[in-house]
């Protein structure tokens, strides 16, 4: 009875592991569709709203979806603490605390880090520049990720119960 148990819960975990990673390559494709729609609404709100940038970052925090808000609204509520540290260190070191957040991979996160150093610091205009060149290289790892969805979700949900089975086997 103990060893029925024990093999079921084996079968258990391997295939609650595989539907996991299933998950993750689930989720990354929409994660980054979120993030291109807050970097496009934060370009509305510099360009036509002329809006200061801590109030268009709250702005967009609250129009997307978690996790990606997190970057947004923790960089506006540092912004607003005006500790003296400037936007790039400020957005840098939010990137990378909240990044852990996402199911999105090192380069979305190189890519969004990038904006961060010239945020704040340009006209409008330039600004707009960089936020369209982050846009256009996120669309291009949207595609990636898409692709990989749907190579690996499946596999992964198939390979976590046959890896849990195998033990299960192995074990007998």
């Amino acid at each position: 009875m103990m060893k029925l148990l024990g093999a079921l819960l084996i079968l258990l975990s391997a295939t609650l592991f595989g539907f996991y990673q299933a998950q993750q390559y689930s989720r990354r494709p929409k994660q980054i569709a979120d993030l291109i729609r807050a970097l496009q609404r934060l370009e509305t709100e510099i360009v036509y709203g002329s809006t200061p940038l801590p109030d268009a970052l709250l702005r967009v925090a609250l129009a997307c979806p978690a996790p990606v808000h997190w970057v947004f609204r923790h960089t506006a509520e540092e912004l607003l603490k005006e500790a003296g540290r400037s936007v790039q260190h400020i957005w840098r070191q939010v990137v990378t605390d909240d990044w852990k957040l996402t199911s999105m991979k090192p380069n979305e996160q190189h890519i969004v880090r990038q904006l961060g150093h010239t945020l704040g610091l340009s006209d409008g205009a330039d600004q707009v520049k960089h936020l369209r060149l982050a846009v256009q290289q996120l669309q291009g790892e949207l595609e990636s990720a898409q692709e990989e969805r749907k190579r690996y979700e499946s596999m992964w949900r198939s390979l976590g119960l046959l890896m849990g089975a195998l033990i299960v086997i192995l074990m007998y």
